[in-house]
């Protein structure tokens, strides 16, 4: 049988035909604009999504046996808003998760309704790009659309919407809408009457592997597909990347090290810390996760190369690098402040340590190593929460770094796995689509089945002892510049 996998991303949908035996078949990508109406706002045209990805899905089925697709599951952009009346209509673009413009609204709910609250009733405190801040938006700044809403849906909800009538989310995907009781899996009463919503606004949750209906016997003809595929709910595209990375269970973990960083752990058991350092979500396997986010990562390191050093040959400029531990520069990768474990939007980019010896290489390996210890600062709040973590998938454009991968294991003092896939999300989605169809029987044993391990990078002993003593160096120099950084702003 065939499932397809659909990656609602922020520039583009990513569409993926897969196999029952994992092997893709197929990729479409189709590309939709992205709208700034206004500074630091930033929407979308939900009805570009739909358009998109059905000529999209046209181009993935055009040369397979149609008759063998058996199901559609999806990833996508988190935290966004669509809001629709009570003829399912648009009410307005969508306000995406880097969508800016909810300063004030987000200072309510964590200042005037409290972080211990919103933690006690969501496991989260409120972030801009959530979507509770946004939904509080619309009701202060657009009261005419917010008195229209019928239905509050998340980007890639309305997409299964579309597709199949449903107004459906996963519970992955709303535990970042800061609407969402997380430990119990279900919609938080409390946060429904503070930002004014009934729970019927709110759309049916599912499992992230469980069908939510069928295609549209329209949609089905248009896509010249048999009418029962189902339609399954899919991930958020983090939880839906993990999937396809195979970290499911307890402990189980994945470093994405693209343009931001994500440190995805996955556990047994419902864990929130005390801070709030992490998100704590529902996972697409029917468990927990927590979650760091760094908003620069490998962006820091394209920043050093393109526009400090001016050269596109990284790898070149990675072979000066041969002290690995023994560097004396450090730096901080705040070029956009920080979420996780700081939440200080404040926080900014730091050299420090360099001398009159200091060279291109150490401040190359500086940059490289600064992410890395970053990184641990995650690593560090769950592992304080008891949480073994032994060994690590790693994905993104960074990991593509034989050299950052190696310092990344042995800051960690954990192993680093590079797998075979890396489509993400849409092969997250592919897999959850497999589970709901009967493939396997959950989604541990798809993930054991169809995520190949190809590479790993062991710690060693005396690295991970030098990185041990720069990693305690390193995480002093932000508590000393923190009243800093809020002055020169």
């Amino acid at each position: 049988m065939l499932y397809i996998g659909v990656d609602l991303g922020t520039s583009a949908v990513k569409l993926l035909l897969m196999d029952e035996k994992g092997a893709i078949h197929k990729i479409v990508s189709r590309e939709y604009p992205l709208y700034f109406p206004n500074p630091g706002w930033s929407e979308q045209r939900p009805e570009d999504w739909f358009l998109q990805t059905m000529a999209g899905l046209k181009e993935l089925v055009g040369e397979c046996d149609r008759s063998q697709v058996a199901g559609i599951g999806f990833g996508g952009q988190m935290h966004g808003l669509v809001i629709l009346d009570e003829e399912d209509r648009v009410i307005r673009p969508a306000i995406l998760w880097n969508d800016g413009r909810t300063g004030e609204e987000t200072d309510y709910l964590n200042q005037v309704i409290g972080k211990d609250k919103l933690s006690a009733y969501t496991a989260n405190i409120a972030f801009a790009g959530f979507t509770a801040p946004k939904l509080l938006w619309v009701k202060n700044k657009e009261p005419e659309n917010f008195a229209a809403i019928r239905k509050i849906m998340l980007p890639k909800d309305y997409l299964a919407y579309r597709l199949s009538g449903v107004h459906c989310t996963d519970v992955s995907d709303a535990s970042g809408m800061l609407l969402f009781d997380v430990k119990n899996r279900c919609w938080s009463e409390e946060m429904c009457e503070i930002c004014g919503v009934r729970k019927e606004q709110l759309a049916k949750i599912y499992e992230s592997y469980e069908v939510v209906g069928t295609l549209l016997p329209e949609i089905a003809k248009e896509l010249g597909l048999p009418a029962g595929v189902k339609v399954i709910a899919g991930a958020g595209d983090n939880a839906a990347a993990a999937v396809g990375t195979g970290t499911v269970g307890d402990g189980m973990c994945n470093i994405s090290l693209g343009t931001s960083g994500t440190v995805f752990i996955s556990s047994e058991s419902f864990r929130v810390d005390e801070h709030n350092a992490l998100h704590a979500f529902a996972h697409a396997d029917g468990r927990y996760h927590l979650m760091g986010c760094m908003l620069s990562a490998a962006s820091c390191n394209k920043w050093w190369m393109d526009d400090i050093l001016g050269t596109q040959d990284y790898a070149k400029e990675q072979e000066e690098i041969a002290q690995l531990g023994r560097n004396h520069v450090f730096f901080l990768p705040y070029l956009m402040g920080e979420r996780s474990p700081h939440n200080n939007p404040n926080a900014r980019g730091t050299f420090i340590g360099m001398t009159m010896d200091t060279t291109r290489a150490d401040m190359t390996q500086a940059v490289l190593e600064g992410v890395a210890f970053a990184l641990r600062d995650s690593f560090e709040v769950a592992k304080a929460l008891g949480i073994r973590i032994e060994r690590t998938k790693i994905c993104g454009g960074g990991a593509k770094s034989p050299l950052w991968r190696t310092i990344i294991a042995n800051v960690l003092g954990i192993r680093v796995e590079m797998i075979e896939s890396e489509e993400g999300p849409g092969y997250g989605g592919a897999i959850l689509a497999a589970v709901g169809c009967g493939e396997f029987k959950d989604v541990d044993e798809a993930a054991a089945k169809l995520v190949k391990v190809v590479g790993c990078v062991e710690p060693t002993k005396e690295l991970t002892a030098r990185y041990e003593e720069r990693y305690q160096q390193f995480r002093q120099i932000y508590p000393a510049c923190r009243e800093l950084f809020d002055k020169i702003q």
